[in-house]
C-alpha cells in the first residue's frame, strides 16, 4: 500500500524544520510528501524549497480546506495521510495510522497530544482528552488522520467555504454516510498549544464561528448558553439554591479537565497548585470565546445563507 502525506502551511516559522525532521524519522516513510503553501512570508517557503523529497505547491491566499484539496488532487496515491505542518510526529505515527486502513477501514482516526511550555498552555490543553478516554465515536482532527481517496471524493472533499472546523465537517459527512472510521489511538501527532490568552481566545472564537456556519453541534452550544444563563441568573438573584447548584455544576464540569491536567503534570510540580485555579479560569475563557464566536457565526450565516 502506497501513501501520500499531505499538509498545508503558512508562516510556520521555526516549527517547519522540526516538522520535516519528524517526517524524516518515521518508521514507515510515505511514498510522497505534498505540501501546499498558502502564502508564507516568514521564510517558511525558503526552507521548504530547500528540502528534498517534497512536492511543494504554492496557493497564495488559500484557506486550509482549499490547501488540503489542492494537495490531495496533486497526490498520486490512493491512501492519504494528513497532518499540520506545525506538528511534531511521533516516530511511528504513520505506521500506526495506516493499521486501520490495512484492516479495511476507509478512515483512520489518529490522535494528537499537546506540546506545552508554560502553565497557561498546560491549562489550555485541558480540553484535549487522553488516549485512555477515547471512544469509538472519536472525531479525528486533520492533524492526525488517514483516509482512502474514494472516501474524500464521496464526501465532496474539504469544504472550501469553511475557514476553520473543516475537518470536523468532513468527519460528520463520513459519519452520516456510514463510512467505516476506525481508531488509531497510538498514531500521535504532537501539536503546539496557543501560548497567549489573546491567541487562545481567537482560536476558540473561530472554532465556534465555524460550528455556526456549518450547522455543527447546535445542542452543545445551546447547553453552554443555557448553563451560563443559569449562572448569571443565580448571581443576579443571589438565590442560595441556584448558587449552590451552580457551584456543584461548575465543580463537576471542571473536574475531568482538571484531573486530566494533573495527570499530565509531574508529581511534586509547583504547577499542580496553579492548575487548580488555572483550569477553571481557562475553561471560562474558552467558553466565553465559544459563545461569542457562535453568535458571530450565526450572524454571518444569516447574512450569507447561500454560503453553506
Amino acid at each position: 500500500m502506497k501513501v501520500s502525506l499531505i499538509t498545508t502551511v503558512r508562516d510556520a516559522g521555526p516549527a517547519i524544520e522540526e516538522f520535516l525532521a519528524s517526517v524524516a524519522r518515521q518508521t514507515r516513510v510515505p511514498e510522497e510528501i505534498v505540501i501546499v503553501d498558502g502564502g508564507s512570508t516568514d521564510g517558511t517557503l525558503e526552507i521548504l524549497s530547500r528540502a528534498e523529497g517534497i512536492t511543494l505547491l504554492r496557493e497564495p491566499g488559500a484557506n486550509i480546506s482549499r490547501g488540503r484539496n489542492v494537495a490531495i488532487r496533486a497526490a498520486t496515491h490512493e491512501v492519504i495521510a494528513a497532518t499540520d505542518a506545525d506538528c511534531v510526529l511521533a516516530p511511528d505515527w504513520l505506521e500506526r495510522l495506516l493499521e486501520p486502513i490495512e484492516r479495511g477501514a476507509h478512515v483512520a482516526a489518529g490522535f494528537y497530544e499537546p506540546i506545552t511550555t508554560s502553565l497557561f498552555e498546560v491549562c489550555a490543553a485541558a480540553a484535549i482528552p487522553s488516549r485512555e478516554e477515547l471512544m469509538p465515536e472519536w472525531m479525528p482532527s486533520s492533524r492526525s488522520v488517514a483516509f482512502r481517496r474514494e472516501a474524500w471524493e464521496a464526501a465532496g472533499g474539504y469544504p472550501e467555504w469553511l475557514d476553520i472546523g473543516e475537518d470536523m465537517y468532513l468527519d460528520h459527512q463520513w459519519r452520516e454516510a456510514g463510512v467505516r472510521m476506525d481508531l488509531a489511538p497510538d498514531a500521535v501527532a504532537y501539536w503546539r498549544v496557543r501560548p497567549t490568552v489573546a491567541e487562545t481566545w481567537d482560536q476558540y472564537v473561530r472554532y465556534a464561528e465555524g460550528d455556526a456556519l456549518a450547522g455543527m453541534y447546535p445542542k452543545r452550544h445551546a447547553i453552554r448558553f443555557a448553563t451560563y444563563g443559569f449562572l448569571a441568573a443565580a448571581l443576579l438573584t443571589r438565590s442560595r439554591w441556584m448558587l449552590g447548584a451552580a457551584a456543584v455544576g461548575g465543580a463537576a464540569y471542571a473536574w475531568k479537565p482538571l484531573r486530566r491536567t494533573l495527570r499530565r503534570l509531574p508529581a511534586g510540580s509547583r504547577d499542580r497548585a496553579g492548575a487548580v485555579i488555572g483550569v477553571p479560569l481557562v475553561l471560562a475563557l474558552t467558553d466565553a470565546a465559544k459563545m461569542w464566536g457562535y453568535v458571530r457565526g450565526l450572524r454571518r450565516r444569516g447574512r450569507q445563507p447561500s454560503g453553506i
